[in-house]
């Protein structure tokens, strides 16, 4: 099949396809006139490189992974599973900062309120109060 018909089965732009390539997550022959040529097995591949993507990886850890799926062994089916146990440990990492700059930004917006609160406004001033309460 070509690029097109790939993308239409896959969900998945030409474009990324493409990229999918370039970053060697997918292979193709070619025509004699350039064309890619796909073979029905990459519509699995490429279903698969997204569920990766949607799991937060990045293009150079699927490669990484891809050995499991094209030579599949105990020892690469490890070497998988330890890579994303590295994966999953970064992403609990981030969500923890995220989580950390979160509630920071909750102990600010506390403190905004709770200084809005203290204001007094004179009637008809047309405003809430001034840019300097919210870091009172």
């Amino acid at each position: 099949m070509r690029i097109g018909e790939l993308a239409a089965a896959t969900g998945v732009s030409v474009r990324s396809l493409r990229y999918y390539e370039e970053q060697r997550l997918l292979t193709s022959t070619r025509s004699p006139s350039g064309q890619r040529h796909y073979t029905d097995a990459e519509v699995d591949r490429v279903h698969f490189i997204q569920r990766l993507y949607a799991a937060g990886l990045s293009s150079r850890t699927v490669k990484e992974l891809l050995p499991c799926v094209d030579a599949p062994s105990e020892e690469s089916s490890d070497a998988a599973m330890e890579r994303m146990e590295q994966e999953r440990e970064r992403l609990s990492a981030h969500i923890d900062d995220l989580l950390s700059t979160r509630d920071a930004l909750d102990a600010l917006m506390a403190t905004n309120r709770a200084h809005r609160r203290t204001l007094h406004r004179p009637a008809g001033s047309g405003r809430d109060g001034n840019e300097a309460s919210l870091l009172s």
